[in-house]
C-alpha cells in the first residue's frame, strides 16, 4: 500500500460525475486526455486479480475538478478498466462504505442517510458493468453533496497520478488555457516553455477565438477539440490580445513534456519600486515548489526586490506538502491546525529565505477561481498580516481530503479535516470564503498583464508603503 498525499480540491483530468455537478470548471491543460464520462470508457479484459486492500492517509481540500477541452493528444495508453469478480465488488464496495461511515468529515453526513444509500446501492453492484460500478461509487460520494469528495476508477486514478508527477507528456501546442463560452474563446493562461505556442508568441491572457477559420463555439457546436492532432501536423489559430486586432497564428504541434511552469516578471511601480510577479496555478504538480524558488532567484539576481504580487486568482489547489513547501518562502511557525471529528493536527512551515523572500512586501491576488489550497495559501499569509490580499472573495471550499488507495488502482478522496488558521482561530473560511482588503473583480480574457487593474492595485499599494 503506497501512501497518498495530503490534498486539496483534486484537480484532475478525467470527467466524474461529482465534477460535473459540484465543482468550477477553471483551468485547463491542452495537454491532458479528453475527459470521458465512465459509463463510456472501453473495458478491456486483463488478467489479474483487484482484492481490495487500503490505508488513510492525509490529503488537502479538494481542487476544482476541471473537465478539460484540451487541445492535445496524450502520448502515453491509458490503463484499462480490470473486470472484478463478484466477491472483489463486494469487498471493495464493503471497505468503501465503511471508510466513508467512519471517516468523513461530517457525523450527519450533510443530512442524507449513509446507512440508506449504501443498501440502495449495495443491491446493483452484482449487475453492473465494471464501468457502471465505479460510477456508481462515485455517484454515492455525489449524493453527500460537499463539493470535493470524489471517488477516481483506476483510469482516472492513473491520470491524476500523472498529473500530480508533474508528467505531462502529451502532444499538441503546448498551452494551459480556459474556454470562456460566453465570449465564445478559450484565454490562454499560461504557455509551456519551449513549447511550440511559445515559439509563436503566444502569451498569457491571448485569447483563441477559432481554429482553421472555424469559431470555437457556434451555438452547441464546440470544436475545442479540433485543436489536437498528430506530431508535425499544422493548425492555423485566430488569436487577439485584448485591446489589439485580432491575427492569425499557424502552430506545428509538437510533443510537449513539461511540468507546470510559474511565470514570472518584472514590474516597474509608478514611484519607480522594483516589484516582482510571479503565478501559482496549482498546487497540484510536486515542482512547483522549485518553480517558485527559480522564480524568486531570477527575480532578485540583479538585486532585491521592493515588493512581490502572488497571483493565486486561478490556483485550483493541490496538495498539503506542496503549499508548504511553497509557504516556506513567505513565512514559518504554526499557521494553523487540520482539524476532524477526532482531533487537530498543526500546519507546520518551516522558513527558507530567498533573497528576502521572507520579509518582501507582498500581494496576493485571489478569485472566485483561487479554491481550497489556494484559499488556505492566501487565507494562512492574510491570518499572519504577512500579505496584502486584492482580488474578489473566494467561495469557500478549505475541506481538506484524505484518499484512500485501492489494490484495484481505484481511489477514494473524502473529506476529512477542515482548516483552522492559527491567529483568527474562530475563523470558517468554509463559510466566508477569503476576504481581500481590496475587492477588483478583474475578467482574465479582458486585460494583459499591463492593464490588469489588481495587479495595478497591487503597485499602487506597494507606493503607499513607502510614503
Amino acid at each position: 500500500m503506497r501512501p497518498l498525499p495530503r490534498k486539496s480540491m483534486l484537480f484532475i483530468a478525467i470527467l466524474v460525475i461529482s465534477a460535473l455537478s459540484c465543482q468550477t470548471v477553471t483551468q485547463f491543460f491542452e495537454t491532458q486526455p479528453t475527459p470521458v464520462p465512465l459509463h463510456e470508457l472501453e473495458n478491456t479484459p486483463t488478467t489479474g486479480s483487484a482484492m481490495v486492500t487500503l490505508t488513510p492517509f492525509p490529503t488537502s481540500t479538494p481542487a476544482p475538478d476541471s473537465t478539460p477541452t484540451e487541445a492535445d493528444s496524450p502520448v502515453p495508453p491509458t490503463p484499462t478498466l480490470v473486470p472484478l469478480s463478484l466477491e472483489e465488488r463486494q469487498a471493495l464496495f464493503d471497505e468503501f462504505w465503511e471508510i466513508v461511515n467512519d471517516e468523513y468529515l461530517y457525523a450527519d453526513f450533510n443530512g442524507q442517510d449513509w446507512d440508506a444509500i449504501g443498501d440502495e446501492y449495495r443491491q446493483q453492484v452484482t449487475d453492473l458493468s465494471i464501468e457502471d460500478f465505479y460510477y456508481a461509487l462515485d455517484e454515492m460520494i455525489y449524493l453527500l453533496g460537499d463539493d470535493h469528495s470524489v471517488y477516481l476508477s483506476p483510469q482516472a486514478a492513473a491520470a491524476e497520478d500523472a498529473e500530480f508527477a508533474g508528467n505531462n507528456d502529451y502532444v499538441g501546442i503546448g498551452i494551459y488555457h480556459m474556454p470562456v463560452p460566453e465570449a465564445a474563446l478559450t484565454t490562454v493562461i499560461l504557455t509551456f516553455p519551449g513549447s511550440p505556442a511559445e515559439n509563436a508568441g503566444l502569451k498569457p491572457h491571448d485569447n483563441i477565438t477559432a481554429v482553421d477559420g472555424r469559431p470555437l463555439f457556434n451555438g452547441d457546436e464546440n470544436i475545442l477539440d479540433e485543436l489536437r492532432g498528430p506530431v508535425g501536423s499544422v493548425v492555423t489559430l485566430t488569436v487577439q490580445t485584448p485591446g489589439q486586432d485580432p491575427r492569425q497564428v499557424t502552430i506545428e504541434r509538437q510533443r510537449i513534456q513539461s511540468s507546470v511552469p510559474v511565470p514570472w516578471a518584472l514590474l516597474t511601480s509608478p514611484s519607480g519600486q522594483r516589484i516582482g510577479y510571479i503565478m501559482v496555478t496549482t498546487f497540484n504538480d510536486q515542482t512547483i515548489p522549485d518553480e517558485v524558488e527559480d522564480a524568486l532567484r531570477a527575480m532578485t539576481a540583479d538585486g532585491p526586490l521592493d515588493g512581490l504580487i502572488v497571483d493565486n486568482r486561478l490556483n485550483g489547489g493541490g496538495a498539503d506538502f506542496i503549499l508548504q513547501d511553497t509557504l516556506r518562502y513567505f513565512t514559518s511557525g504554526t499557521v494553523g491546525h487540520f482539524v476532524n471529528r477526532r482531533q487537530e493536527v498543526p500546519l507546520e512551515v518551516r522558513a527558507r529565505d530567498i533573497n528576502g523572500s521572507q520579509e518582501v512586501p507582498l500581494v496576493v491576488l485571489v478569485g472566485k477561481d483561487t479554491i481550497s489550497f489556494g484559499e488556505v495559501f492566501a487565507g494562512i499569509l492574510q491570518d499572519r498580516a504577512r500579505a496584502y490580499l486584492i482580488g474578489e472573495t473566494t467561495d469557500g471550499n478549505v475541506e481538506i481530503l484524505y484518499g484512500y488507495d485501492f489494490t484495484d488502482g481505484s481511489q477514494l478522496w473524502i473529506a476529512h479535516d477542515t482548516f483552522r488558521p492559527a491567529i483568527d482561530a474562530n475563523a470558517d473560511w468554509e463559510e466566508t470564503g477569503i476576504i481581500p482588503a481590496e475587492e477588483i473583480p478583474v475578467q482574465w480574457h479582458e486585460v494583459t498583464l499591463s492593464t490588469d487593474p489588481a495587479v495595478n492595485a497591487a503597485m499602487d499599494y506597494f507606493d503607499t508603503l513607502t510614503k
